[in-house]
């Protein structure tokens, strides 16, 4: 990857300072580990960090409605500076769970972080926008695509610009730190495209007419792809694995409610969780889905590893011991109602 995707002078960063970040987090990790305390009678604080898309719906939705306290668990989210930084966070053990995108969980797997994969979250909603004038992917050759790194937003352009015959050294990659900073720096013309999750990418299309999709990452992936996962510490793990159940029970419930009444959880998490208007979010949540259960995307994510090593984020694939879908399995086989409920299992 050429270091012309460095951008320190204008607030970006660049790849090396993506890896110190991981690397400095995994060095610290018997340092900061969390410690997990009661927060209320008969509850274990878990520490977690997440995104801003809507891939997190079912944390937050289980954070906004108390889901998971029922099953002794209360949510204490702790925030980061910028997006990059959440990988860095849940890598040095800060944190005990991370709503995440799958790229960034492989940047601190590879590194040696004591981490698992344990169960799914948002799938799809990944998307290249461009400015009018840029059609296809053909055209993004010459051109700034703003994103996030190392994230599925970096991933989609590099395999769609792959399937199309361009060069990643062809592109002026702009790696950002926030989600409306993308949106801004979209809206105002200083890039020509932008590689944006929901509901940021509805926003953009909705402020700049004549904008388009040139790829929702179906088009290169197929339906019901992989965007963010639910990551959770080997120390965790072990010592809370009965509460840890009970989180995955929640966000269960939090994709069920999200499946029977989409609109009510658009309007909970609104505002507080998604900075953007009501309308943008109910367009958006419908590009956008929870599935809690993604042991059928496990070879997707192993496939797009490849494409990381590619990108020299990580020095070799992952394989199937990232994951540890035990504890899924079981809430599944305690809960097969539910499991039967949901609409996309």
């Amino acid at each position: 990857m050429s270091d012309k995707h460095n951008h320190g002078d204008s607030g970006f960063f660049g790849r090396r300072d993506f890896i110190c970040r991981c690397c400095a987090g995994v060095a610290s990790a018997s340092m900061l580990a969390a410690i997990n305390r009661p927060a209320l009678a008969n509850t274990v604080t878990f520490k977690a960090t997440h995104g801003t898309g809507l891939c997190n719906l079912a944390i937050f939705l289980a954070h906004k409605r108390g889901t998971a306290e029922q099953f002794g668990v209360h949510l204490e989210f702790v925030s980061t500076p910028a997006s990059a930084d959440i990988a860095a966070v849940f890598g040095s053990g800060q944190v005990d769970i991370s709503s995440v995108p799958y790229t960034n969980y492989f940047t601190i797997a590879d590194k040696g972080a004591p981490v698992k994969i344990i169960a799914g979250t948002g799938v799809e909603g990944c998307v290249v926008v461009a400015r009018p004038g840029i059609d296809s992917a053909d055209q993004l050759r010459g051109k700034s695509i703003a994103t996030f790194q190392a994230d599925t937003l970096e991933v989609l352009p590099y395999d769609l610009l792959k399937a199309h015959g361009v060069s990643w050294d062809e592109v002026d990659m702009r790696f950002m730190g926030s989600s409306p900073e993308i949106v801004q720096a979209f809206v105002s013309g200083a890039v020509d495209a932008m590689s944006h999750i929901e509901p940021y990418a509805s926003q953009g299309l909705a402020e700049v007419p004549g904008s388009k999709v040139i790829s929702d990452g179906t088009d290169v992936y197929g339906n019901y792809y992989t965007d963010c996962v639910i990551a959770a510490s080997d120390r965790v793990i072990g010592e809370y694995r009965d509460e840890l159940k009970g989180l995955i029970h929640a966000l269960m419930i939090s994709q069920l409610e999200s499946e029977q009444d989409r609109v009510q959880a658009m309007k909970d998490t609104v505002g507080t969780y998604y900075k953007t208007e009501l309308d943008t979010l109910l367009e958006a949540s419908t590009k956008q889905f929870l599935k809690i259960d993604q042991r059928k995307q496990q070879q997707f994510m192993v496939d797009r590893s490849i494409s990381m090593v590619e990108l020299g984020y990580i020095k070799k694939p992952i394989d199937e011991s990232t994951f540890d879908w035990s504890l899924l399995e079981e809430v599944i086989a305690e809960n097969p109602e539910l499991y039967r409920a949901l609409i996309v299992a």
